[in-house]
């Protein structure tokens, strides 16, 4: 199964039981990244 089927059966849940959506795939991967970037500098300072 692909991320994009599961994240589609997981919206479809979610409609069904009334429950926040999830996000898509790769929404938050650049805010992660830049989180880890930032761990990073401040453990080589």
């Amino acid at each position: 199964m692909s991320i994009t089927q599961q994240y589609l059966l997981d919206l479809h849940r979610t409609r069904a039981h009334g429950t926040p959506h999830p996000p898509a795939p790769g929404r938050h991967d650049l805010a992660v990244l830049r989180a880890l970037v930032r761990r990073l500098r401040r453990r080589v300072s």
